[in-house]
């Protein structure tokens, strides 16, 4: 796909369509004036006749449809898929077959509680959506940023965002799920004992939408040519690792850029750096269903990579920012329904009811039946069927015939049979009486939770507890918190100890389930380290040392890294030689935590008091949150003032090209987590 030619053609398209053209009302009647409305007299009433005001204001009344209920807060961009492995042996779906082969897509990424004006940086759970145009029709891959959920059923699903949302009688409060309704929800419902965990974690707050994770989530089905089944997971793992902030920096960041992640998904497609998410499969043959200390059709269960490993099957890049946010972003219907041939369901009872949930949603959110008639949902292959009218129809049928069987149209359209390419549903035997109720393999809360923490490094498990400390310490029922407690001793009991302590209710007394394995895949202390996108400050101010800071940045940008020149005022910085630097940020327009890292290369300015303080400000930020900072010699009089210390992630300089090598070191670890900022 040539990207830049596809743009091309959508702007000149625009131009013929509209530069140059009289403006004309919908339905192409030329407008005589569009600055007042038609009124009896120049001071009289408006009329009602005036049928072009009337068509302008209506349409911009509603502009706006009603946002989702959850994952109202997104933002999307489009790509493609490249296959690596051919999937033949597993799955008739043609896009998994033939390696090279292309299928382009739309990604929609999202956060889960607020509503579609909150911040990015909420601890939340991420949607992870992608749309293949596949050449057998739309395929839909409907997940999160984290591979299991917080309950087993869909009817309970209403019930969990009833008690996240904010509480009813006063909206309170937004995009969190620190308050009464939710954590309440948390202990009489423990089947959440897993998947809060992973909410409590650095998952929860990724540093942003190209270095997290992505999974299905539900157990589904790939089926081959000769009808035999593996159960399937779906993953997406980020070539860049996978990073997360810190609790503290995520609030900050909250306040001075509601719009960091979205922004920086924005930027970085239009610098040319591709994000990228290899695809991986994890398989189970059908025999081997049962063999396994867990169900593999619970959601709050995943399958461990040491026992089930991830195969990865191709690459999904995002190359090209969205048009129009409303007509892509907002008006994308996903449905995890949409699938090709090879692919099918299980018994999931959650994954069950989202097969209705998503469908019914469409039908309110898009005004009708005919939300695939959008162009972000219309599939690059024809589709041919008897369904007619409904709101919004935009293909205009012709004929008399809108009905199956008929001799009329010789029968058509007409349905293929499986083996030429319809889609058959997987025939699996169904043998059970009509009831309420969960399988007994359903009924172990506790032992995935307890992996999970077991996984964890020593400082992943501090954030667990802060976290917990935070959100629980939040609710203003000491019974509920109590409860909560109560609940997580049965996953460790030095995490409920911990939590008891600082939410200030007794510490239980239980014995927590005896899981004693581990899955380093599941720590983020094992994923990829690279410095490559990163964002950089450099501080300067007027005399700063123009060699050090010209080939600083030199080595920089080789590395991939971006860079932003912060100083007192914009424009022309004088250096030494004299050379000189554009600043294209000052201390007020940008703050240190929207950057990974701060090179601070020192200088002075009309006012060295106010310069001072600010250099002070923009050091402390990313020391507390255990960031990299680099300080030129003439930058480096600046530590004293500070609450700063050599040690790690501290580079100082003492020779050009040492100085370089170990910054860019510096920046691809990120994080220094054995830093005692103290």
């Amino acid at each position: 796909m040539n990207i830049k030619n596809a743009k091309q053609r959508q702007l000149e398209e625009y131009r013929v369509n509209n530069l140059g053209k009289p403006l004309t009302t919908n339905q192409s009647l030329k407008v005589s004036g569009d600055e007042q409305s038609l009124k009896a007299g120049v001071r009289g009433p408006t009329l009602l006749e005036d049928f072009h005001l009337r068509e302008k204001i209506t349409h911009f009344d509603h502009e706006r449809i009603p946002e989702r209920v959850v994952h109202a807060r997104g933002y999307a961009a489009h790509g493609e898929f490249v296959l690596h492995k051919c999937m033949k042996e597993f799955t008739t779906a043609k896009f998994l077959q033939g390696v090279g082969n292309t299928t382009p897509l739309f990604t929609r990424f999202s956060n889960v509680v607020g509503s579609k004006g909150s911040l990015d940086t909420a601890r939340d759970v991420r949607g992870f959506a992608v749309k293949f145009y596949t050449e057998e029709g739309n395929y839909d891959l409907v997940g999160n940023n984290m591979p299991v959920f917080f309950i087993q059923d869909a009817v309970k699903f209403p019930d969990l965002i009833h008690a996240a949302k904010p509480e009813p009688q006063n909206e309170i409060p937004q995009a969190a799920t620190a308050h009464d309704t939710f954590w309440d929800f948390v202990a009489n419902n423990q089947e959440s004992a897993h998947m809060i965990m992973w909410l409590m974690s650095d998952r929860a707050i990724p540093v942003n939408l190209r270095k997290m994770e992505g999974f299905g989530v539900h157990t589904f089905r790939l089926v081959n040519a000769e009808g035999k089944a593996h159960f399937v997971k779906f993953h997406w793992k980020p070539k860049l690792g996978m990073h997360s902030l810190v609790w503290d920096e995520a609030q900050i960041i909250g306040g001075k850029d509601p719009d960091f992640q979205r922004r920086d998904l924005w930027d970085t497609i239009n610098a040319g750096s591709y994000p990228e998410y290899d695809l991986g499969v994890q398989l189970i043959r059908e025999e081997d269903e049962f063999m396994f200390d867990f169900d593999i059709l619970d959601a709050t269960k995943l399958w461990p990579e040491e026992i089930v490993p991830v195969q990865l099957i191709g690459t999904m890049t995002l190359n090209r920012n969205v048009d129009n946010v409303f007509a892509e972003t907002e008006q994308v219907a996903f449905h995890p329904g949409n699938v090709v041939p090879g692919i099918d369901f299980t018994n999931d009872p959650l994954l069950q009811g989202r097969l209705f949930s998503y469908l019914d949603t469409q039908l309110l959110r898009l005004g009708g039946p005919n939300f695939a008639e959008i162009p972000i949902n219309r599939p690059v292959c024809p589709f041919h069927n008897n369904q007619r009218d409904g709101f919004s129809r935009q293909r205009i049928d012709v004929g008399q015939v809108s009905y199956h069987k008929n001799s009329l149209a010789d029968n058509t359209p007409s349905p293929t049979p499986v083996e030429k390419g319809g889609y058959g549903h997987y025939q699996e035997k169904v043998d059970g009486h009509v009831i309420r109720a969960n399988s007994p393999t359903f009924e172990d809360h506790f032992s995935q939770a307890r992996l999970f923490w077991n996984s964890m490094a020593p400082y992943e498990k501090q954030h667990i507890i802060d976290a917990f400390s935070f959100e629980v310490g939040k609710v203003k029922s000491q019974s509920v918190r109590q409860q909560v407690v109560d609940m997580f001793c049965n996953v460790d009991s030095g995490l409920s100890a911990a939590i008891a302590t600082a939410v200030g209710v007794k510490r239980p007394e239980c014995t927590p389930t005896d899981m004693t394995a581990s899955s380093p895949a599941l720590s983020m202390k094992n994923t990829v380290f690279v410095p490559a996108t990163l964002k950089v400050a450099i501080l300067i101010g007027e005399g700063f040392d123009s060699t050090v800071i010209g080939s600083a940045a030199r080595s920089l940008r080789n590395a991939g890294v971006t860079i932003d020149i912060v100083s007192g005022t914009l424009g022309t910085v004088k250096g030494t030689g004299g050379k000189t630097a554009i600043a294209n940020q000052t201390f007020l327009t940008t703050s240190p935590v929207l950057y990974d890292s701060i090179l601070v290369g020192g200088g002075s300015s009309s006012n060295p008091a106010e310069f001072d303080s600010n250099m002070q400000n923009y050091i402390e930020q990313p020391w507390k949150h255990f960031k990299p900072i680099a300080f030129t010699k003439n930058g480096s009089r600046y530590i004293p003032k500070t609450s700063v210390h050599e040690g790690p992630g501290i580079i100082v300089e003492k020779n050009e090209a040492d100085f370089n090598q170990a910054y860019i070191t510096a920046l691809a670890k990120q994080r220094f987590w054995e830093r005692n900022i103290f």
